[in-house]
């Protein structure tokens, strides 16, 4: 059922998000002010990685690591990598943190890295709201740090990336950025106003979600945006249940461009450049070529400008803007933003084989 003319109101939005998916949106401020206090009760102690950090987990549980790379940014003093697989990166020794992310905790390639990591001798830290992954951590006595339940774990967003932040501070991976934390969440507080359900029909969020209703969106990022455009393409995938791909500036411009001329003759393909103040210029030149080069095959261009002061307000920006538009999107669409019963199918068959 489609229904474009849907009100992005809540009660329109509550008529399709039978599990209040949007609550959980607008909750991100609180869920980073409650994800440091988290970390905080595990209570970690200073340690030393001299090679670095890997972030082990898959979808919602692992996009943490990948935005807490590009926030810390030139700061990050020591490699900080993810790991979405059966096993670790070849040269993970026990001289690297293992971060191991599962919001279910029975994530069955995040529990094969907890072992490989144990295996290793490599100091392990798991971020899970309960399952194998904490039973095995307590018995080992690894640290736990709690993630709030009751969330789909793309939801945990908040809470996956702040852990990252602080366990890389503490093996001396990153500097801690706890008050860049509070700032971003007062920030992001004013953003929920300006693009939330209360905000007018015209407000950018619920424009977006109408002009990519109908089409296969194709989301675009460079440097800090690089993460979140895959972030948008995920929940675009699990939220609205719509295909939906990306890409990274500049190495688009070799390929994918070329590619935007057959789009017309194969369907409705809507292009979204995610762009950041701090975009490298000839990058930003870039954006603006490739938009001007593709806008006759494409059903839609979008240059969507990342908001804030510091890179965790401006990213955060980004990933808060792109879970509404997921959602309203969803509700144009007359999608419940919540279920993911063919994931749920996919584990099932897996377990039984």
């Amino acid at each position: 059922m489609t229904t474009t003319n849907a009100e992005l109101d809540r009660d329109g939005i509550a008529r399709v998000d039978s599990t209040d998916q949007l609550t959980d949106v607008l909750a991100i401020p609180e869920h980073l002010r409650d994800a440091v206090w988290k970390v905080e009760s595990a209570q970690l102690e200073d340690w030393d990685s001299p090679a670095g950090m890997v972030v082990a987990g898959m979808g919602g549980s692992a996009i943490g690591g990948a935005l807490a790379r590009v926030i810390l940014g030139d700061t990050a003093s020591r490699p900080i990598l993810s790991s979405r697989a059966y096993g670790l990166p070849g040269w993970t020794t026990p001289d690297t943190t293992v971060l191991v992310a599962s919001y279910s905790g029975d994530t069955e390639e995040a529990l094969a890295c907890y072992e490989a990591a144990g295996f290793l001798g490599a100091t392990r830290v798991v971020a899970t709201s309960g399952g194998t992954l904490a039973e095995d951590a307590r018995r080992d006595g690894v640290p736990v740090i709690p993630i709030a339940g009751g969330l789909q774990p793309r939801a945990a967003v908040a809470y996956m990336t702040v852990a990252v932040l602080e366990v890389a501070a503490r093996c001396g991976a990153g500097p801690r950025i706890t008050s860049d934390i509070d700032v971003a969440a007062e920030h992001l507080e004013e953003l929920v106003t300006l693009w939330g359900p209360e905000a007018p029909d015209d407000s950018e969020a619920k424009t977006l979600a109408r002009d990519l209703h109908g089409t296969i969106p194709v989301i675009s990022g460079a440097g800090v945006t690089a993460p979140i455009a895959y972030r948008w393409k995920t929940q675009l995938n699990e939220n609205a249940e719509v295909p939906a791909f990306w890409n990274e500036l500049p190495e688009l411009d070799p390929n994918e461009l070329v590619g935007w001329g057959g789009a017309a003759e194969l369907g409705r393909f809507a292009a979204v450049f995610l762009e950041d103040s701090d975009t490298h210029p000839r990058v930003a030149d870039r954006v603006e070529l490739t938009c001007g080069l593709i806008r006759e095959q494409a059903a839609s261009t979008h240059r969507v400008q990342s908001r804030g002061q510091t890179a965790f307000e401006r990213a955060f920006s980004l990933v808060l803007l792109g879970d509404l538009v997921s959602v309203y999107l969803a509700v144009l669409r007359g999608v419940d933003p919540g279920p993911v019963a063919v994931i749920d199918r996919l584990k099932q068959e897996l377990a039984e084989r």
